[in-house]
């Protein structure tokens, strides 16, 4: 028996909770089908991961932060399904997956793994929400709580991201954060303001949760707080906001009539997603905000909107544009965005171009191609080429390619599609709608359609060989030519409508099936039927054919796969619970594919058994609508109502690839229109004269480069020889100068240290008589802390023996207390087991009289009917009230239960009042010991302040002289200031005149423009009568020629020479305006385009020169501020030295009141403070003035170059 694999899945299945995400920084994982599809963005690989047995789709998944596991969950009949696979192979392995008794009842529709992937949550659907953890490697439940919500809508659930015990859930009306700890999820926030309907939620942080609204709010909680929210408004795509802006005019007189009619959308936020900047969210159909984070009291600003591109292909682009984004994420990188939206689609968007381009808006663009949105209903595909063609209710037809796995060509039509049939060269299809039939040739870039027939077709399909096509129309199948697209014969003879049509390999017969139960086998040749079989009870759905002809499989509404051959059933093979919608034969004959109404896909071996002996696959979500078999049996594939197209790989069981015949080169010929061809090359043509125009526009703009850098370096050469030349003049002042402070430093240094020698002596001595005053001090202080220790010793004495003694009372009294309620405890424990014992008792008496009640009732039964209704009433009722018991007991259990807990917490705080009171002895030991330190430091601070007493002192001397210098500073720096202001005014009064010559400059181009081209045209009229003129002689030299040859004969000669009178004497003017007008008009023509071209060339080099003055001007003005925003520092500082000055002066004054001056001498570390003194301040300010007097200087030199360069030009 053959298997089958998928190898490619062209689909995505919509509204699924974090329907997309990453797995790797190039693989996306997407819900498909029945299950979830790895696809490689560059590599174009798929890897599907089907769903659990009798899956009807995923509702939900999630993906572990490390990325090896994914769990899923399923609608699977009517119980709920979780599943989790491990990622880390190449085809995903299931792992463990919960008992159906630890699930909850309804379905799941939100999961999220915790940080550490160990816990896995649930949410499942509102109202009556539930939200649940496990430990799902040990399948075991953690803990569960009821999360009611106001209404139905979208719920999410979510870990946080540094928190394994963390969770949020988001919903219809609550807005909750738990913590797990001990079994139980308890709530850590409290909800306040009126409830929102959040929609979705993302963690951007360990503590700040973003949420959206159905209301277009987006709210940040900090820590279960709302920290800050705002309100997005509906957004319109850019194009449509430049045609409302077209006909704002026009529509403004019927705004006051329809202004309470039109009423723009409510944004709604859809979709929320977080990343290292910050978030995305989705507040309008069709657009993505970006957000990122801010240091101001927005917090988060929007910094980008990203909008979905508007489908080429499709007859409506604005509403292709305007779908719902359902999913957002980022790959690991952040360097690219995906999303999916409600209409099955997948779109990119490269982040890295946000870095680059600071664009408002950008655009998605299509994840690989656009998908089905819709249920297909044709598929078909060709001989020559690997190509499969595919039509669906979203009225477009496509053509895949399912050996590269991509989308060659896409084409959307008014009306819905219901059939497709390609031709045998893949040049052409075949496809059938509700009014039509068109005959359509594929192109190179599109699908022309070369031909339409006026037939209402639900199926059709061409022969083998390609020469014929059949059509269906109700109950009549008409046969076409696919050459002249004669009808060459109508089939008649069906009851029903015409479900399935099939060719025989040689195009001989034919055979239909319809829905009143017949099988018909038609002869092409004659026209007429050759065999039928019929089942009235049956509505056929599918047929299929073997290679030889001779036997035909058709499935239908009976749930059995008939074989049908010489005009009778000759088996029937059951579905075992489902319903086979679709039939396929292999070209050998030997496997049998089968569809069902399940999505799954069936594999039988021929002949067929009535076992249940067949390979069954999980695939699509929905009913398999189309299947058919390549013709080297190496590929299976399939379509479906959930619009997914799957490509299979048909293996044998032991693994190797099914027999068959040699495998086919495929043609790669490509049919283009000649239209399409020539503007092509018109397109190519111009082009090359752009490139050409570009070439000589580019070399003349880098010769007046050249020669511009050229003057540049000439001048900067000169410049940097004279500032060499200075630099080095300066540098042997400067040694000079050098070589005379050495020796100055030298001389000051010696007086320095002879001062220095003497001031330590005298510090000696004075150090001397103050240690033998501190050491009696010292004694003293020594007797008093000794009887200090004493005093606090017999304190502590006393304190210990107090708290001893209440200690034990304590402990005695506590222990009374515990065995006390040891003995309640006891006591109640007995009272339980008698309960339960009791409680058992009655649970038997009662089943043995139900038991015995039922059988009396069941002897009146057959008696009395009206007996037996009243005595069951009293069963109900008696029943009711024994239930009542139960609850009743159940509810004293839980009580009692709970006493013991509250005993047991007692006991608890009892010992921890024990410990914090051994904890107060301690500290009480800690005071003593922190007492005497303080004491000491205090002395040693005393002795410290007494030192800093004698060094102010010192300092008051050098602070006064101080005071003065700054005073000669300050009025240095006033000076500056105002030769600074001086010289802004004359930079502003040159500036002016700058403005004025580049006027004049502008004037005297266009003076020297209209010069020229007067110049040019009287040198153009004296080039034409120059050219007349030798035109003229050629002509006549040319007829003097001629006439030499009739020398001999001289009446020839004399009727020569006469014509030359007459045509270049008597008519002169005539002749001569002829032959101008003609040369006038070309050279004409040839001065216009040399005129054209040098006025371009002008304009360039004016819109250079302008170009270059406002750089100039621009950075004067630069400079300008600069120098202002440099006198505004210089204020400034003198304004803190002011400061500075008078607080000296105070702490002088104050010192001066207290004690007199008594040493002069400068202190070490008076110099080194920063805040009193700043170095050098008039060697500062010189630099700066010589700086700013430089850069004038330079661009004076740089205009004057200008001005030259500009005549030099002109």
């Amino acid at each position: 028996m053959a298997a089958v694999l998928p190898v490619a899945v062209f689909g995505c299945r919509p509204g699924v909770a974090g329907g997309v995400c990453f797995l790797e920084e190039q693989v996306v994982l997407h819900a498909a089908g029945a299950g979830c599809l790895r696809l490689h963005l560059e590599h174009k690989w798929h890897n599907f991961i089907p769903g659990t047995e009798k899956s009807r789709g995923v509702q939900a998944l999630a993906v572990s932060p490390d990325r090896r596991f994914l769990a899923v969950s399923e609608a699977a009949g009517e119980k709920p399904v979780l599943a989790v696979y491990e990622l880390a192979a190449e085809r995903a392995r299931r792992r463990k997956v919960p008992a159906a008794g630890e699930l909850p009842a309804r379905q799941t529709v939100s999961l999220a793994f915790s940080p550490d992937s160990r816990l896995l949550a649930a949410a499942t659907a509102p109202p009556e929400g539930h939200l649940s953890c496990w430990l799902w490697e040990k399948q075991q439940p953690v803990a569960s709580v009821r999360v009611p919500a106001l209404g139905d809508g979208p719920c999410q659930v979510s870990f946080n991201p540094q928190d394994n015990t963390q969770v949020c859930i988001t919903g219809n009306g609550f807005f909750k954060l738990f913590k797990y700890s001990e079994g139980y999820l308890k709530q850590m926030n409290l909800q306040r303001g009126e409830p929102e309907n959040y929609l979705c939620h993302a963690w951007l942080s360990e503590e700040e949760v973003i949420c959206g609204t159905d209301t277009g709010k987006l709210s940040l909680f900090e820590t279960g707080q709302l920290h800050w929210e705002t309100s997005l408004e509906y957004r319109k795509p850019p194009r449509e906001l430049k045609e409302d802006t077209t006909t704002e005019e026009y529509e403004s007189g019927l705004a006051s009539e329809d202004n309470g009619l039109q009423q723009h959308p409510l944004p709604k936020i859809s979709a929320v997603a977080a990343y290292s900047k910050g978030f995305a969210c989705s507040p309008s159909p069709g657009v993505v905000l970006l957000f990122e984070k801010t240091n101001e009291k927005e917090v988060y600003k929007e910094s980008q909107e990203v909008w979905l591109p508007q489908d080429q292909f499709s007859t409506e682009p604005k509403k292709s544009s305007r779908q719902d984004i359902t999913c957002i994420c980022f790959s690991p990188s952040e360097e690219t965005m995906v999303v999916s939206t409600n209409k099955n689609q997948l779109y990119m968007f490269t982040m890295f171009s946000t870095k680059l381009i600071r664009e408002k808006t950008s655009y998605f663009a299509y994840m690989n191609f656009p998908l089905h949105s819709n249920s297909i209903t044709g598929l078909d595909m060709c001989a020559w080429k690997p190509i499969l063609a595919t039509c669906s209710l979203d009225r477009s037809v496509r053509i895949w390619n399912y050996k590269t796995n991509t989308l060659e060509l896409c084409k959307e039509y008014q009306e819905e599609a219901y059939t497709v049939s390609l031709h045998p060269t893949g040049l052409f299809c075949l496809v059938g709608f509700s009014d039509k039939l068109r005959f359509i040739s594929l192109l190179y870039e599109d699908m022309h359609v070369f031909k339409e027939f006026a037939v209402k077709c639900r199926e059709c399909s061409f022969s083998n060989g390609g020469h014929l096509f059949a059509a269906v129309n109700g109950n009549v199948i008409q046969i076409y030519s696919s050459i002249t697209f004669e009808n060459i014969t109508n089939l008649k003879g069906h009851t029903g409508k015409v479900h399935a049509i099939k060719w025989s390999a040689d195009d001989t017969k034919f055979v239909s099936c319809d829905t009143h139960g017949a099988v018909y086998e038609w002869n092409l040749l004659t026209g007429k039927k050759e065999s039928e079989c019929v089942l009235k009870t049956c509505i056929y759905t599918s047929i299929s054919l073997t290679y030889d002809a001779k036997i035909i499989f058709a499935v239908g509404s009976d749930q059995t796969l008939k074989e049908i051959s010489e005009s009778s059933i000759q088996h029937e093979v059951p579905a075992f619970d489902a319903v086979y919608t679709t039939v396929a034969v292999s070209r050998s004959g030997r496997t049998i594919f089968v569809g069902t109404s399940l999505g799954t896909i069936r594999a039988m071996k021929y002949p067929l058994t009535l076992k249940k002996d067949f390979s069954e696959y999980q695939a699509h979500a929905g009913a398999v609508t189309k299947m058919t078999v390549t013709s080297d049996d190496q590929f299976l594939l399939t379509a479906s109502e959930d619009g997914c197209v799957f490509i299979w790989k048909v293996h044998d069981k032991e693994g190797g690839r099914v027999k068959g015949e040699q495998e086919l080169k495929y043609a790669e010929e490509v049919l283009i229109m000649r239209s399409d061809i020539d503007e092509k090359n018109q397109a190519i043509l111009d082009l090359q004269i752009c490139v050409k125009d570009l070439q000589t526009e580019s070399d003349y703009e880098l010769r007046l480069k050249d020669l511009y850098c050229e003057g540049k370096i000439k001048a900067l050469e000169e410049n940097f020889t004279l500032e060499i030349d200075s630099l080095k003049t300066k540098y042997q002042i400067l040694l000079e100068e050098k070589e005379k402070q050495e020796l100055q430093h030298q001389v000051q240094l010696s007086e320095l240290m002879d001062k220095q020698a003497r001031e330590v002596q005298q510090l000696e001595s004075e150090s001397s008589q103050k240690l033998s005053t501190e050491n009696e001090k010292y004694q003293e202080l020594q007797v008093k802390s000794q009887k200090m220790e004493e005093e606090y010793e017999k304190q502590l004495h006393s304190l210990e023996e107090s708290k001893t003694t209440a200690v034990a009372e304590l402990k005695e009294h506590y222990e009374r207390k515990l065995k006390e309620k040891s003995v309640l405890l006891e006591e109640a424990k007995e009272n339980m087991r008698k309960q339960i014992e009791v409680h058992e008792e009655m649970e038997k008496l009662i089943y043995e009289e139900g038991d015995k009640e039922i059988l009396e009732l069941k002897d009146k039964y057959e008696r009395q009917l009206v007996e037996e209704k009243e005595s069951n009433v009293q069963l109900k009722g008696e029943m009711g009230v024994m239930n009542k018991r139960l609850n009743s007991l159940q509810k004293e259990l839980k009580d009692r239960n709970r006493d013991i807990e509250e005993m047991r917490l007692e006991q608890q705080k009892l010992q921890d009042i024990i410990k914090s009171l051994q904890k107060d002895i301690l500290a009480l030991k800690t005071d003593i010991k922190e007492r005497t330190e303080t004491i000491l430091e205090k002395e040693k601070h005393i002795n410290d302040l007494k030192i800093k007493n004698q060094e102010l002192q010192n300092f008051k001397f050098v602070l006064s002289y101080r005071i003065e210098e700054f005073k000669k500073q300050i009025e240095s720096r006033e000076n500056d200031i105002e030769t600074m202001k001086k010289q802004i005014s004359e930079m502003e009064e040159e500036l002016e005149q700058f403005r004025k010559e580049s006027m004049e400059l502008k004037l005297n181009i266009t003076q020297l423009q209209q010069k020229q081209k007067a110049t040019a045209r009287e040198v153009h009229r004296e080039m034409e009568k120059k050219q007349d003129m030798e035109t003229l002689i050629k002509r006549f030299k040319a007829d003097l020629h001629n006439c030499v040859s009739y020398i001999h004969h001289p009446r020839k000669m004399k009727e020569s020479i006469c014509e030359l009178y007459t045509k270049y004497v008597r008519q002169p003017d005539m002749v001569g305006a002829q032959a101008e007008d003609e040369d006038l008009q070309q050279q004409l023509k040839k001065q216009q385009e040399y005129n054209e071209r040098n006025l371009t060339i002008l304009r360039k080099k004016v819109t250079k020169d302008k170009e270059m003055q406002q750089a100039a001007y621009m950075r004067i003005i630069q400079e300008n501020v600069s120098l202002i925003k440099e006198i505004n520092d210089l204020r400034q500082e003198l304004r803190v030295a002011n400061t500075q000055v008078h607080s000296l002066q105070s702490a002088l004054r104050l010192n001066k009141n207290k004690q007199p001056i008594q040493d002069t001498a400068p202190s070490s570390e008076l110099l080194s403070g920063p805040d009193v003194l700043r170095l050098n301040p008039e060697m500062e300010s010189e630099k700066i003035i010589e700086m700013q007097q430089l850069e004038i200087q330079y661009l004076r030199d740089q205009i004057q170059e200008k001005g030259s360069h500009k005549t030099k030009q002109h």
